[in-house]
């Protein structure tokens, strides 16, 4: 799911990763290593969600929070407060005046694939990144750059086609997550996050990801 949808589906392990030429490659991990930082990271995100059934997107808004190893957290502040965790393995729904709800990620290809993208970002792990997707990096790393991520898992690729990370300099600005059956999500980062549209669509928001910080 994108920092995204906490939905549950199977899952399988990814096969070994295949080499990228060296100067993408090299490119890539020189960025990775750059936009690196200590746990516990977080930041500021609001996230439309575009899906076929509905008129307009979803857009929800909070904070994540990458918290060390494989910890990462999705608050949600509005509409509604929600919470969710990764951790050990598995997750954790929890929603005020509920009693909280637990799956394992191993049923949710989506949230692998959150987890992988996000702490390899935030860790600065590009050998990780590089096991999980095919990497494509277009642009200026010191100026304005698109990271284009295709995950290898062929299982994995029939719920998330791709995730594009747009940034400037070591920031990253946005993450947008394709799902295999049409439907987008893409979150605003950081001070980004403050610019989500009333009325948010797909292209106002590609342009504002895409554009000068």
């Amino acid at each position: 799911m994108s920092p995204l949808s906490w939905a549950s589906t199977s899952a399988s392990e990814a096969p070994p990763a295949a080499s990228m030429p060296a100067t993408a490659s090299s490119s890539a991990q020189v960025l990775i290593s750059a936009l690196g930082q200590p746990a516990p990271a977080r930041t500021a995100f609001a996230e439309a969600r575009f899906m076929q059934v509905l008129d307009r997107p979803l857009v929800v808004s909070g904070e994540l929070a990458w918290l060390g190893g494989d910890r990462l957290q999705r608050r949600v502040d509005h509409p509604q407060q929600e919470t969710a965790t990764i951790a050990d393995g598995e997750v954790t729904q929890q929603r005020a005046g509920k009693s909280p709800r637990r799956f394992s990620l191993a049923r949710a290809p989506q949230l692998q694939v959150l987890l992988d993208s996000f702490v390899a970002l935030l860790s600065g792990d590009a050998g990780r990144l590089q096991h999980a997707f095919e990497m494509r990096l277009s642009g200026d790393p010191a100026g304005t750059w698109t990271l284009s991520l295709a995950p290898r898992d062929a299982k994995v690729a029939k719920t998330v086609a791709s995730i594009a990370i747009d940034g400037a300099g070591k920031q990253s600005r946005c993450m947008r997550m394709q799902e295999a059956d049409g439907d987008l999500a893409i979150d605003l980062l950081g001070p980004l996050a403050a610019k989500m549209p009333a009325q948010p669509t797909r292209e106002a928001l590609q342009a504002l990801c895409r554009g000068t910080p």
